[in-house]
């Protein structure tokens, strides 16, 4: 790789100098668990890489008050996955960790994690991509918040998905005081909800916690949660062990897994009306599921009240479908993300009402060498999501898988989502739904297959 050669007797001598060709290289959009375990498995694999965080630190959407406004991360806030299902694969949490952290142990697994395997001289802050330009040649031209433009084999966007709030509009105005979840921090900072009757709208795992939380007697003087379906509200413990943790076998057919489930979430919660809640318009599992360990006991106490839909906002108040009214102080819109790639200007590259297939949730046929980690809803956790997904990205990167032709991608894409969504009922918050065990024994056989059409034998990807 590089030297001097000797020439024979009698002819010119010249210096030769071999370059080493320094193989493909990768730009990956964030520093989250899915941009940063993405730089350690290119790091595995010794391939390069530059990667790009906006922020002046790791962890993304695990960051509280991170500067960047991209934390949805509230003072409160525990995961709601425990802490067996969340781990790295070569990185195991503490021992002294409870079941379900706090986000700020979480965020300092992160910090560990990149400290150890001596990610963070690799990651480029205070550094954002402002746009991404596919070249003529396939390549990717990036241009960085800089100015500066680098161009690179292969993309790889990591900017999460839990940071562009969506909020619904309603005929009318509200006078009051309005927030977003994403932007909700605690009950007393940037507003004070001591003494004020709060709505709460939404029926998420956010409008679970922040309705609980605010509910309490010391502060929100009456607390109104909006429900414009009635849901299925799961504990966090099943027999006393955290319910995540008991995990079907991968070779089990889904549907009868969920059977099995529905049977246990019915016998160990009962009806949802029972507890003064509407009435789920489905069986248990066919939506995401709401993961409270207090919400159930805060309305069964009548320290939350809840409502159906809003039919408009009216001043100093709103209007229910039903016809009541109500007077509000303040209103926590609850309501989910926008899936968005602001560094985008390809129309087929930007997704429509959180609309946007993929291939094994990665790769959008014609865009082969574009990667999108992170990019779902798994059931049970994200955190380690795109640990895995990062696989198959190494091994096409490196040359060790091949995709199949665009129309099998399209079939099997087509095939996928009836798996993962085909019970669910439509709403934008399931249209990337995915079973993590389900979706990860099918990415290592997807894995070897594309390894068997590149020639050559990857079991994994590892």
């Amino acid at each position: 790789a590089g030297g001097r050669r000797r020439h024979p007797r009698g002819t010119a001598r010249r210096l030769i100098t071999v370059v080493p060709d320094p193989g493909p290289t990768t730009c990956i959009i964030g520093a989250g668990c899915s941009g940063f375990t993405m730089a350690k498995r290119l790091e595995d694999h010794v391939l390069a890489y530059d990667c790009f965080e906006m922020s002046d630190d790791i962890g993304g959407n695990w960051y509280f008050g991170n500067p960047n406004g991209m934390s949805s991360c509230y003072q409160s806030l525990h995961i709601d996955t425990s802490k067996w299902r969340l781990a790295f694969e070569d990185y195991p949490v503490p021992d002294d960790w409870p079941d379900f952290p706090h986000h700020s142990q979480l965020f300092q697994y992160f910090h560990d994690y990149v400290d150890h395997f001596g990610l963070r001289e690799k990651i480029t802050f205070n550094t954002a991509v402002t746009d991404c330009e596919q070249l003529a040649d396939g390549r990717w031209k990036v241009t960085l918040s800089t100015g500066e433009s680098r161009e690179y084999d292969n993309l790889v966007v990591g900017n999460g998905h839990h940071w562009d709030a969506r909020t619904p509009t309603y005929p009318g105005t509200f006078d009051g005081y309005q927030v977003h979840s994403h932007h909700y921090r605690d009950p007393f900072e940037p507003y004070d909800f001591r003494g004020r009757r709060v709505l709460v709208v939404g029926a998420g795992n956010s409008a679970m916690d922040i309705s609980s939380e605010l509910s309490q007697r010391p502060i929100a003087e009456r607390l109104v949660i909006s429900m414009r379906h009635g849901v299925w509200v799961l504990p966090k413990y099943f027999d006393g062990k955290p319910a995540d943790k008991a995990s079907l076998p991968p070779w089990m057919p889904a549907r009868v897994g969920r059977a099995l489930a529905r049977a246990k979430i019915k016998k160990s919660i009962g009806k949802m009306e029972d507890y003064g809640l509407p009435k789920p318009d489905h069986r248990p599992l066919d939506a995401h599921p709401s993961v409270s360990g207090e919400f159930l006991t805060r309305v069964g106490c009548g320290d939350i009240a809840p409502k159906g839909a809003i039919d408009r906002l009216d001043g100093d108040g709103v209007v229910f479908a039903d016809g009541s009214r109500e007077p509000f102080d303040a209103i926590v819109w609850a309501t989910g993300y926008n899936v968005t790639f602001p560094f985008f200007r390809q129309p087929e590259l930007t997704p429509q009402d959180n609309t946007f297939p993929l291939f094994k949730r990665i790769v959008k046929p014609g865009f082969e060498n574009l990667f999108f980690l992170g990019l779902a809803q798994p059931l049970p956790t994200l955190v380690n999501f795109a640990e895995q997904q990062s696989k198959l990205v190494a091994a096409a990167i490196g040359g060790r898988y091949r995709f199949p032709d665009a129309a099998e991608m399209h079939r099997v894409t087509a095939d996928d989502e009836k798996v993962h969504l085909g019970h669910f009922y439509d709403s934008p918050r399931h249209r990337m739904q995915v079973d993590f065990n389900t979706y990860v024994a099918d990415l290592h056989k997807e894995i070897d297959r594309g390894g068997e059409r590149a020639g050559v034998t990857v079991v994994g990807g590892r």
